[in-house]
């Protein structure tokens, strides 16, 4: 056995990893090979709920699909920024929806849920829907967040507008109407309000109340799969279900108050709970050092020294000070528990996390992934639909395996048969040396041990 044999098949292992991993970026062609997306997002729908309840039908979807453990989303972990980052592909400091509630400084605009509708808060980046119609083909929406809205002049062809009275059997009837009336429509999305509606009311840790919702979420998805088969769209359309963030229990002996520390009058709140953002009035320097020494349960920040993996600094609408609460705790600046359950907090906590579940003729079936950023779900969904990513904190490589197109191996699994294959070899080796060297002794049983100028050969060649 000769090393250069051994190098041969190393490196024959080697090229094999190389092109399981290959990737295909083929970009497909005209509107009649681009197979329609649905995106489908339920409020509030903690990764972990997948094993604590019973969803049949939700876990029918996914066998027959791609299940995604855990979401990793952005900070803050709440309804708005986190939408747009899937639609987007960015972190909320790109692309500018920074929280349920905002102010800016220069413009003295405020942004509420319930008035979130100016254009000037979503102009700062460009969400799918339409970059599929700088594609010439068509979107539609029922009440995702910023559907109804006109970025950049624009709004989705088709788009409802948002009402939580309507229920999602309406909400999906509209869009499959679309989908199968027009041909050039490509790109769908869906938002239903639950289980996060349930989840703040009465708290994640009431599993009565919240196997209710869960049941309520899990036959929309029996109604999404039967109704797609009676349209004739099922298996021939994308479909990913996915969420924003996951819920966390709160308590009323969990509060950090606020007015226990400060004079409220040495500052203005812009948003509230678990992260506080903060304008002072006076002296700034004076109010953190306050705020510092408040509550061993809650962590302020200046703005620049936001920690960079919360990708949350490099935006006018942040505010001077950043209050984050641990998790489970809640910051008010009197008063009682204004809900029993929230989300907002730190991204890096796995209460906060959604997950993912998709299904569809692109799709591999049967396939697990542990985790991806949700950023990722932007180049993804690009590359199904053949349409140029903007720029992005997303990775398309992150997420290609969950795709039937793509050569994909477990990279450990690969390095394993290397070692195996090279543990086999040294093995062989090593024998084809002693038997050689037992041959050799026997025809000499007596002589006496000397070394050969010829036997200065490696033990591996």
């Amino acid at each position: 056995m000769h090393l250069q044999a051994l190098l041969c098949v190393l490196a024959a292992c080697y090229e094999s990893v190389i092109t399981l991993n290959a990737t295909s970026n083929e970009q497909k062609g005209d509107a009649k090979d681009v197979t329609p997306l649905l995106l489908i997002s339920f409020d509030g729908f903690r990764a972990d709920y997948l094993e604590q309840y019973p969803l049949p039908n939700l876990q029918k979807f996914f066998s027959d699909g791609v299940l995604i453990n855990q979401l990793i989303n952005v900070f803050t972990t709440k309804t708005f920024p986190n939408h747009y980052s899937l639609a987007t592909g960015l972190y909320a400091e790109s692309h500018g929806i920074l929280a349920s509630r905002m102010y800016d400084s220069e413009t003295r605009k405020n942004f509420t849920i319930a008035n979130s509708s100016d254009p000037f808060w979503w102009n700062e980046a460009t969400p799918i829907w339409l970059s599929v119609q700088n594609k010439n083909y068509k979107s539609a929406a029922a009440m995702w967040p910023g559907t109804d809205v006109m970025i950049q002049n624009r709004t989705p062809t088709y788009f409802l507008k948002y009402n939580p009275k309507v229920r999602f059997n309406e909400r999906l009837d509209n869009l499959t109407k679309w989908l199968t009336e027009d041909s050039l429509v490509k790109f769908a999305v869906l938002y239903w309000e639950e289980p996060d509606f349930t989840g703040h009311i009465y708290g994640p840790d009431n599993t009565t109340m919240m196997a209710k919702a869960l049941k309520e979420v899990d036959d929309h998805v029996g109604f999404l799969m039967d109704h797609l088969n009676q349209t004739g769209l099922l298996g021939k359309i994308n479909v990913i279900i996915t969420s924003d963030h996951g819920m966390v229990q709160c308590s009323q002996d969990r509060l950090i108050k606020l007015d226990d520390c400060v004079d409220r009058n040495s500052y203005v709140l812009v948003d509230t709970t678990p992260v506080a953002a903060i304008i002072p009035i006076n002296d700034s320097s004076d109010l953190y050092k306050n705020l510092s020494n408040c509550h061993a349960h809650m962590k302020v920040y200046m703005k620049a020294a936001i920690p960079d993996r919360l990708h949350y600094r490099n935006n006018k609408r942040i505010q001077p000070i950043i209050l984050i609460a641990d998790e489970g705790w809640t910051i008010v600046q009197h008063g009682d528990l204004p809900r029993l359950g929230d989300h907002g907090y730190d991204n890096s906590l796995s209460s906060m996390h959604p997950f993912l579940a998709a299904q569809g003729p692109d799709f591999r079936k049967g396939y697990r992934m542990k985790s991806i950023n949700s950023v990722d779900l932007y180049p993804l969904m690009c590359n199904l639909l053949g349409i140029p990513e903007m720029p992005n904190n997303g990775s398309y490589n992150n997420v290609r395996c969950v795709l039937l197109r793509e050569k994909c191996s477990d990279l450990a699994a690969v390095i394993g048969i290397v070692i195996g294959a090279f543990i086999v070899l040294t093995t062989i080796t090593l024998l084809f040396r002693l038997l050689k060297n037992r041959e050799h002794s026997s025809s000499r049983p007596f002589a006496r041990l000397e070394l050969e100028e010829d036997d200065d050969e490696p033990l591996l060649e």
